[in-house]
This record gives structure tokens, C-alpha cells and sequence, in this order.
């Protein structure tokens, strides 16, 4: 481990299933963030999820591993564990914490209490999830409240998800992107195994959610003339219903390969399609979206503006599977331009660098230890119900009833203090963490 040099932090990362990184986008970003930082000399300790017959190891590329129990039970899992992790933590004092997940904000005031400046990343729009029942949906929507209130500092991955919180709440965030990995030599011998050729593929990789439009895609590929396969890679064990209607939607041309284990297979998938197809809408920057750029793949994405912050007009883009249907018999009519938009993504892939992205972190972390954060943090009561904030109007009251008694009313002066500010971006020219894997029990290299 790196000796702590005089200035040097001591970091707490929480919150997530912890290194070595093998499932998805806030692992990955523990995992390249975290090690950075151990280099330069802070002391990096994360907080890991793992079973009783895992390994348990001390450290991993300088970070210190703290493991411990879970409940094994998607609802409580991820709250379970961080409740644990925070225990420790008020014992362990650090300079600094930094809380992955909005639906850990219960615990904040805890980490407050015990004098620890704490800023949270808030990930995506997780209310908006499919997968999510009406309590779900609500328990999201009052912990976006309560990380507003209860953060000293909020960590956006994308602008539209700094202009949400801005929008929603007045609050402030620190825009700090995740990395791309660069794909520069994947090579293609891995492909014959899987029966396919250079460029001779159209390729998906995505749990089977609903707001992964994977069913979308795969209609609009059928609708298509396209003469190239498409290739899907993923699944979701919990999903039966959504998985039998994509498979219904498809015809012969369409390969399933489910979880992909093996990264070089993956990372060859990525470089070597004749187009991507991205379905992802609810989320900030997503992991999956940053290796296909990175890998200088040509993308047609789903039509949002987190896709479109990261692909710009090197992207096709859909809404519906006719939509899907005319991007890929374009795709395959100019192959010279849809190999030109490959090299454009590639390009632009450039702005999420993983240093850059940890030094992002490091500025806030010397933020906090020196308390250079402001006083007043915004109430967490909503300022709109516009579309952008309403989830089913069936439960929107509710939510509404539930922000209302968790969340303290607001001092109207600290309300418009926030308006008036306007929120810091640290990587303004950057955007979140890489891909991990498309299966959810499956390798950060195939869930997204």
C-alpha cells in the first residue's frame, strides 16, 4: 500500500458491492477511482459486500477492503449492508465519505452525526424503473429528497441528471463523469466461436428491463430489411414475462447469447459490430454506452438527452421500432458513414478519462475534509410536479404525502439562496463510470 503522504485524506467509499469490481457502473467507478487515489498517496478504504464463503481480501490495488454481510433480499440488500458499513464507519473515523446510491440516504444522518462530511453519488432516475412496484417507486422518490437534504455534497454523472436535481429541488451538484475504457486492440479471434465476422453483426447488450427498450429494438430489427444479424447479449433471471415478449418478438436473423462471462469476448463484440444498438433511458451516462464509444462503435441509441449528451451527432437515434427499422437499413446502405460515425464516438470517448474523473473526486474530497461546503443545504421538497417529476399519477400523491412527512419543511430563504446558485460542474467537458455487465447476476463486463 501506498505510504500516506503529508495532505493526504483518508476516504471512506460506500455503498456498493465493492472491488475487485465484477457487476456494474459504481463498482467500476470505485475500482478506477478509488485506485487513483490510493496512488497519490490518500487512504482509500471501501466498504465490500461479501459472503460468508467469498474470498475476503485486505487490500486491492491499494485500496483497504472493509467486508462485511448483506441481507439476501433484493429490497433490503443494498440498504442492509451500507447500514453495516456505516456502523463501522462511525468507529473508523475518515476525512471524508463518499455514499453510492440515493437509496442509501437513510443512513446519511448517521455519517453527519459522527462529524463525517459526506457527499452522495445519486446514479440515475431509479423511480422510473420498471422493476420497481408502486412502494419501490415511492421509496425512491423520498430518498432523492432526503439525499438533497441530508448530503453535504451531491455527485451528478450526467448533466441531465445535475439539471434534474437543480430543477426538482434547487439543489447543487458536483458533475463528475464516469471513464470510458479504451478498446484499442481487441483483436476478432473470439468471434468464430460465436459464428460471426467482422462487421457482420448488428449487436445489444442490456439487461432485460423494459426501460432498456430491448424489446423495442428487437421489433425494429424484425420490422428491418437488414441483411446483418443481430446479435443480443443479456438476460434478467427475475424478468420471465418481459424476456418471453422479447424472444416472441424475434425472427431467425436474432442471436441470444445471454450473459457474456468472458471480457475479451465482450470487448470484441463491442469493437467489431457494424452498429450498436443502445436502449437505455432512465439512468445517467451509462457504463455499456461508454465502452461502445470507446470501442469506436457506431451507436443508434434511444432518443434521451443523457444518450445524447455522450454520442452527440456521431449517433442515430429512436423512439419507436420503425424508428429502429430505418436506422439500421441506413446503417447498412452507407456502411462508409456508419464506420465514420464509429471513429467520431471514438473521438469523443476522449472526454471520459478515467484520471480526470478521479481528480474530480480528489477537488471534492479536500472540499469536504475542509468543510468548504455550504452551510445551508437545500429542504429536499420538490419546486415542480411537472411530467419530469411525476411517476404514475396513481402515485403521486402518495409519494407526495411520503416527501412531505419524512422531509422537514423547508426555510424559504435557503430555498432561494440554492435557485440562485448555480451548481458546480468539477469535469464539465466529461461523464460517468464503464460498463459492467448485461446479466444482472453476470461480470462488470456484461451487465448494464
Amino acid at each position: 500500500m501506498p505510504r500516506r503522504r503529508s495532505g493526504a485524506l483518508r476516504i471512506a467509499l460506500v455503498g456498493t458491492r465493492g472491488v475487485p469490481a465484477r457487476y456494474g457502473g459504481f463498482e467500476t467507478a470505485v475500482e478506477e477511482v478509488g485506485r487513483r487515489l490510493a496512488e497519490d498517496g490518500h487512504d482509500v478504504v471501501v466498504y465490500c459486500r461479501t459472503t460468508a464463503d467469498a474470498p475476503r481480501p485486505a487490500e486491492h490495488l491499494g485500496m483497504r477492503l472493509v467486508h462485511l454481510p448483506a441481507l439476501r433480499r433484493r429490497s433490503l440488500e443494498t440498504l442492509s449492508h451500507t447500514g453495516l458499513s456505516v456502523l463501522h464507519l462511525l468507529t473508523h473515523r475518515v476525512d471524508a465519505a463518499i455514499v453510492f446510491n440515493a437509496a442509501n440516504a437513510p443512513w446519511l444522518p448517521l455519517v453527519r452525526a459522527a462529524g463525517i462530511p459526506v457527499a452522495t453519488h445519486v446514479d440515475g432516475l431509479e423511480w422510473k424503473r420498471a422493476k420497481w412496484g408502486g412502494i419501490g417507486k415511492r421509496y425512491y422518490r423520498v430518498v432523492e429528497a432526503l439525499s438533497v437534504r441530508w448530503s453535504d455534497a451531491l455527485i451528478a454523472d450526467a448533466r441531465g441528471i445535475a439539471d434534474y436535481y437543480r430543477d426538482e429541488f434547487a439543489a447543487p451538484t458536483e458533475l463528475i463523469a464516469y471513464g470510458a475504457p479504451k478498446i484499442d486492440a481487441a483483436g476478432s479471434d473470439k468471434l468464430a466461436g460465436a459464428g460471426l465476422t467482422e462487421r457482420g453483426y448488428h449487436l445489444v447488450v442490456a439487461r432485460f428491463e423494459p426501460e432498456n427498450h430491448v424489446d423495442v429494438i428487437v421489433d425494429g430489427y424484425r420490422r428491418s430489411g437488414a441483411e446483418l444479424p443481430l446479435v443480443v447479449v443479456g438476460s434478467a433471471p427475475y424478468a420471465d414475462d418481459y424476456t418471453r415478449r422479447v424472444h416472441s418478438l424475434a425472427d431467425e436473423r436474432v442471436r441470444f447469447l445471454g450473459g457474456v462471462w468472458d471480457q475479451e469476448l465482450l470487448d470484441q463484440l463491442y469493437a467489431n459490430c457494424a452498429t450498436y444498438l443502445h436502449g437505455h433511458s432512465v439512468g445517467g451516462t451509462n457504463p455499456s454506452l461508454l465502452r461502445a464509444i470507446g470501442a469506436g462503435a457506431a451507436t443508434i441509441a434511444y432518443d434521451v438527452s443523457f444518450n445524447r449528451e455522450v454520442l452527440e451527432t456521431s449517433g442515430r437515434y429512436f423512439s419507436t421500432a420503425e424508428d429502429v427499422a430505418t436506422a439500421l437499413t441506413a446503417a447498412e446502405a452507407d456502411p462508409a458513414r456508419t464506420r465514420k460515425d464509429g471513429k467520431r464516438a471514438r473521438l469523443l470517448s476522449a472526454r471520459y478519462d478515467w484520471d480526470h474523473v478521479a481528480q474530480g473526486y480528489a477537488q471534492l474530497c479536500r472540499r469536504l475534509a475542509a468543510r468548504d461546503v455550504p452551510r445551508s443545504r437545500p429542504s429536499g421538497v420538490r419546486l415542480r410536479l411537472g411530467p419530469a417529476a411525476q411517476p404514475e399519477p396513481a402515485t403521486r400523491p402518495e409519494q407526495a404525502a411520503d416527501v412531505a412527512a419524512l422531509v422537514p419543511a423547508a426555510r424559504p430563504a435557503g430555498a432561494v439562496d440554492a435557485r440562485s446558485r448555480r451548481h458546480r460542474a468539477v469535469s464539465a467537458e466529461t461523464t460517468p463510470p464503464p460498463a459492467a455487465a448485461a446479466d444482472a447476476d453476470a461480470p462488470r463486463a456484461a451487465r448494464s
